[in-house]
């Protein structure tokens, strides 16, 4: 089964669960992506990490993470969408999810649906297939309302499942521009006094709020972006180690193999090797 709506300007809505015999999809890198395990089991391998995922968890995907299917026993449905069909950046003050569930870390947001949280995506993705048995006019703003009302439920779940004061908005906004942040600048900046000083913050206020909602501190958060993106780019390029180290604003070579074996527990030729032979 997939259900797919193309706008005229390219824009993408995919819902499908045959993802796994869609190579084109999987390799497409504008898409954003949710898998959700509807019984049984999924594997899945993610840039460098395994995943196993269970009944009833969704998991959201940014459009630079690599995903595969290793093993599938059981059966799972997947939302995939562009910015051209619904824009998370011009959007954040409609449902909150950018710096949150779509980032381009490794440690993926993992979230576990309990009864009432599953009524409520499963009535959105009716909804959803209801929708694209339409013809009029006013289809693809229908779906784009729906795909909204989905990841702000996700949004929702995410927020439960991290215990996230609601009534403390104001820092939870924080964490997520420093998130954002991060994502944007890891490459030239590593040091949380850089990402302070754009927050109008101190560091110490960064690492006083990432500890309260129980969150890596935030030079942990800054390596973890570099580090993934490094591991994506031994992976997925034929760039040298050298090349990776300058695209990642290290001085030379040496600088990056250390940290590379201080973050990894393991040399860049070690991780290469092991990887590429598995």
């Amino acid at each position: 089964m997939e259900y797919a709506c193309i706008t005229p300007i390219r824009g993408s809505l995919v819902v499908t669960d045959e993802l796994h015999n869609n190579q084109a999809l999987l390799n497409n890198k504008e898409l954003y992506k949710f898998i959700w395990v509807l019984d049984g089991t999924i594997d899945l391998q993610v840039d460098h990490a395994r995943l196993h995922l269970e009944e009833n968890q969704v998991i959201p995907f940014s459009n630079i993470h690599n995903v595969q299917f290793t093993h599938i026993a059981g059966k799972y449905i997947s939302i995939l969408f562009n910015s051209n069909f619904y824009c998370i950046y011009k959007s954040d003050s409609e449902v909150s999810c950018n710096g949150f569930l779509f980032t381009g870390y490794s440690n993926l947001l993992l979230m576990k649906i309990n009864a009432p949280q599953l009524a409520t995506l499963e009535r959105i993705l009716s909804d959803m297939f209801l929708e694209y048995e339409s013809e009029d006019s006013l289809k693809e703003e229908m779906l784009r309302l729906h795909l909204k009302r989905f990841i702000i439920t996700c949004t929702r779940i995410a927020r439960v499942s991290l215990a996230i004061d609601p009534l403390n908005e104001s820092g939870f906004y924080l964490v997520r521009q420093f998130f954002i942040l991060v994502d944007t600048y890891f490459k030239e900046k590593k040091k949380v006094s850089d990402y302070a000083r754009m927050l109008n913050r101190s560091p110490k206020t960064l690492t006083n709020l990432f500890a309260l909602y129980n969150l890596p501190a935030p030079l942990q958060v800054i390596h973890e972006r570099i580090s993934s993106e490094a591991k994506r780019l031994l992976l997925y390029s034929n760039k040298s180690a050298t090349e990776i180290a300058h695209i990642l604003g290290f001085n030379d070579l040496p600088s990056f193999s250390r940290f590379f074996k201080r973050t990894s527990e393991v040399s860049i030729s070690e991780f290469r090797k092991e990887h590429l032979l598995s």
